[in-house]
């Protein structure tokens, strides 16, 4: 969501960002450099400076178990998004669809306690659903068939509510914040080569939830 998160602060929109975990249970791209015991501390410093480089100032962390959302439940899950969009009022949420994007159980959670959450406040909000074309899928279906457990999502883009193409200093900012995040994305930089991540994370599509 990078992209469309800085077109709208570009905008003049307010942008806030709700981080559910601390990303401490996922793999490290090179456990030497960043041991696994320390991936919380790690992946919550980096994710401040990539939100840094975004321009994104209104961060909530739940502080939630990584892997764990799933045995969370739901009525916390969903107060704690709801008292961050009573406090925001958003007119729009950008989330996971229940396909998780790549199918990751804890996206999976999260998209579908955003959407309560804006139920449970009777809040005039769009909710988006982050999603992929038919052309962008077949373009990348070697990169993506490793991570995408069963596929991306995809939709027509007749179907698309947003469809957000970065130029280059959006692209440059967004892989400059992507790539703050060294313990988890520099072995996939790294295997597909700068050229081809950055075409990859290119383009932002929405589909209306």
């Amino acid at each position: 969501m990078a992209g469309t998160a800085m077109a709208a602060l570009a905008a003049g929109h307010r942008v806030a960002c709700v981080t559910a975990t601390a990303g401490e249970a996922g793999e490290s791209a090179d456990p030497r450099r960043w041991p696994p015991e320390r991936l919380a501390t790690i992946r919550a410093e980096e994710l401040h400076a990539a939100l840094g480089i975004l321009g994104i100032e209104d961060h909530t962390i739940l502080g939630l178990p990584d892997g764990g959302l799933p045995t969370v439940d739901d009525a916390d899950g969903v107060a704690l998004i709801t008292e961050v969009v009573r406090r925001v009022r958003p007119d729009t949420i950008l989330t996971f669809g229940p396909d998780g994007m790549t199918g990751h159980l804890d996206h999976v959670v999260v998209g579908r306690w955003a959407e309560a959450a804006v139920a449970a406040t009777g809040a005039r909000c769009r909710v988006l659903h982050a999603t992929t074309t038919p052309d962008w899928a077949a373009e990348f279906a070697e990169v993506n068939a490793p991570i995408h457990e069963s596929g991306p999502p995809i939709t027509p883009e007749h179907e698309l509510a947003l469809d957000v193409h970065l130029d280059d200093e959006l692209l440059d900012r967004k892989v400059g914040a992507l790539r703050a995040q060294a313990s988890q994305t520099s072995g996939l930089v790294e295997a597909l080569g700068l050229d081809t991540y950055r075409a990859w994370v290119a383009r932002e599509a929405w589909r209306e939830a």
